[in-house]
């Protein structure tokens, strides 16, 4: 067995909420009795979680599934309504509501009784613009309480909300928004990043001209750039203006599988899809990965990286449904300094620090070494999603950060809203291991015939065999649910499968080893890309590197692209130190044809890398909706490369 590097003590675990949840079912009091009990009484689960949980609900918890022939179309709940934003500002939890932060220092604190007031008021203006449930409200604003204030106000009238982050160009919120047709838009006069302050205004102008069904834009005043409203394409209102008056916020109930959410897949194979997320499942699956596999508490500070255009602030902000405080940070992650969020962390006492797996390797490799800045008391867990998270940043966070606290790698997607593979605070972490499968989550591994893998019996693809309440309710404009089939139920008929090549180990945990449509196969052997950046990023000299599966010679080869430091040149003795690591960790196939220097890698707008697309500039092919890219102009090194033609 592997050594763990963290392993709550028996107080801890007797004060987890798990232990208490097992209790409450009368099950022995350990993680794997409760989730065996999960998957075999899914709906004795759910309906207890619910009650256990004290979700603000209306009508009965029973039938509490209905099974149907195709798991898509079970049904949870169908007696059950409920309000998210209702739960979200219920009134047994007081305190702070959230922090803002910017990278300029700025910082606003709100309390759960204003803003309550506020959402009132917010919520009885929407109404008087006749929207309410089945419309939609989309949020082109940072991370900051006005987006929070927003969503909720969508939320209490029973609407749909959606959003992007500022940054996004005129195209890509287009591409989005224009498929959903907001009634009304939020939006900023500009945002912070890396010390530089962007207008947003004007673009905004532009996507408004081009929203069919737009009836109102709703300014929110952010980085005070000037801006008239009365010139505006459509009717414009300050925010300021509309919650001037603050009155108790009234709640819509709406159905367990209404829809609360549209996010959107990343776009880089094609036009974003659509994904609706309903109002129960997402508060049922949320609460539960909040206060069951974080050991989220009312009066928790929660902070997590991201931005509206990415589901982990979906998963922040519903952390005020278990009494957290929000923290909201809005600008670059290493402005002024590398070490400019471990300072937030420490200066606002955050319970709970989530970030990238990228950002945990860039801190080490920055030289931050947390522990000798402060103790860090108040900090109790460290998540990190987007991609696998590395033994090395493991070790460099209990090394370099602190030695008792939660290292959870997560695991899910936008699909779902939530992780299907998640952190345990009652369960030993292993280097490069996810703890456990979610609660409610019958997960499995599988071969290519769709064959159950025992732990530690090899990779392959991650499934959900049965229902769980955060499936999707479909996608929008898909009337029929074929394109929802055939996004998750096709590659195993009737199961749910979205990508992952992952294994099950046999201490219990989950690696997972990229996504399957990026799996490398050279000689027909399939590799997971994250098997090969685990060993180049030990190489001191590399930032960041990218690997696709280049068609050659009738076969497939591993083509290997590196971001080297400032002023490194990529020469044969690196080459091979490149290589020499690669073999000596894994195996000859994985060692690339070729490895090629490039001066920064693509990612997408929450930080993945887009193998797919570097991929298909490699063959020629085209890359549709660059716009979903943070940095599409990264793609043109990838163009006729010389070094990739022989």
């Amino acid at each position: 067995m592997t050594t763990a590097l963290w392993t709550p003590s028996q107080d801890q675990i007797d004060a987890s909420e798990i232990s208490r949840l097992c209790q409450h079912f009368g099950l022995a009091p350990t993680f794997q009795a409760l989730h065996q009990f999960s998957i075999e009484q899914p709906g004795a689960f759910w309906a207890g979680w619910l009650t256990h949980a004290d979700i603000i609900t209306n009508g009965s918890l029973s039938p509490s599934l209905i099974s149907a022939p195709q798991m898509k179309d079970a049904e949870w709940f169908p007696d059950l309504q409920l309000n998210f934003a209702a739960n979200c500002l219920a009134p047994h939890y007081t305190g702070s509501a959230f922090v803002e932060l910017k990278e300029n220092g700025d910082r606003r604190e709100l309390s759960r009784d204003v803003l309550r007031g506020q959402v009132g008021a917010l919520s009885h203006w929407l109404r008087t613009q006749g929207v309410g449930r089945g419309d939609v409200v989309a949020g082109f604003l940072p991370n900051g309480g006005d987006a929070v204030l927003a969503m909720l106000a969508c939320a209490a009238v029973g609407a749909i909300w959606t959003s992007c982050s500022p940054d996004f160009g005129t195209s890509g919120v287009l591409d989005r928004f224009g498929q959903t047709r907001p009634k009304v838009l939020f939006c900023v006069d500009g945002y912070h990043y890396n010390g530089k302050t962007h207008d947003a205004w004007q673009k905004i102008q532009s996507v408004a001209a081009s929203l069919p069904g737009l009836q109102a834009i709703v300014r929110v005043s952010y980085a005070g750039a000037p801006a008239d409203l009365a010139a505006s394409v459509v009717p414009a209102h300050g925010l300021e203006d509309l919650i001037a008056a603050p009155r108790a916020p009234e709640y819509t109930p709406v159905g367990f599988r209404d829809p609360l959410f549209i996010l959107y897949s990343s776009g880089t194979t094609g036009a974003p899809k659509c994904i609706i997320h309903s109002a129960g499942g997402t508060l049922a699956q949320l609460t539960k990965e909040h206060r069951l596999h974080v050991g989220l508490q009312a009066g928790d500070r929660l902070f997590y990286y991201t931005t509206l255009g990415w589901m982990m602030w979906n998963w922040l902000v519903t952390g005020l449904a278990s009494g957290a405080t929000l923290m909201l940070f809005d600008g670059s992650p290493f402005y002024p300094g590398p070490a400019a969020l471990v300072e937030l962390a420490d200066a606002e006492r955050f319970s709970v620090f989530g970030t990238s797996a990228k950002y945990l390797a860039a801190l080490e490799k920055a030289a931050v070494v947390p522990r000798d800045m402060a103790p860090f008391e108040s900090l109790k867990a460290i998540l990190s999603t987007g991609s696998p998270l590395a033994h090395e940043s493991f070790e460099f966070v209990y090394r370099d950060w602190k030695s008792d606290v939660l290292l959870g790698s997560i695991s899910g997607g936008t699909d779902i809203v939530s992780c299907f593979v998640l952190s345990d605070p009652t369960s030993p972490v292993y280097a490069g291991q996810i703890q456990r499968a979610g609660l409610g989550m019958d997960v499995r591994i599988v071969d290519e015939a769709g064959n159950e893998l025992a732990p530690g019996a090899g990779k392959g693809e991650l499934i959900c065999a049965t229902p769980f309440p955060s499936m999707p309710v479909g996608f929008w404009n898909d009337p029929d649910g074929s394109r929802y089939q055939a996004a998750y139920f096709d590659r195993f008929p009737g199961i749910w499968a979205h990508g992952d090549y992952a294994e099950q180990t046999v201490e219990g945990g989950y690696i997972i080893h990229g996504r399957s449509d990026a799996t490398l196969n050279p000689g027909g052997v399939r590799i997971g890309t994250a098997e090969i950046y685990r060993q180049v990023e030990r190489v001191e000299s590399v930032i960041d590197c990218l690997a696709i599966g280049q068609r050659w010679e009738d076969d497939v080869r591993v083509v290997l692209f590196v971001v080297l430091r400032d002023g490194l040149t990529l020469d044969a003795a690196l080459e091979k130190t490149l290589r020499t690591e690669i073999r000596t960790h894994t195996t000859p196939r994985h060692v690339p044809a070729r490895i090629v220097q490039v001066p920064e890698l693509p990612r997408t707008r929450s930080g993945k890398l887009v193998e797919l697309a570097v991929r298909s500039v490699v063959h020629n092919e085209p890359v549709a909706n660059t716009e979903a890219l943070a940095n599409p102009g990264a793609l043109d090194y990838f163009k006729n490369l010389d070094a990739l033609t022989n």
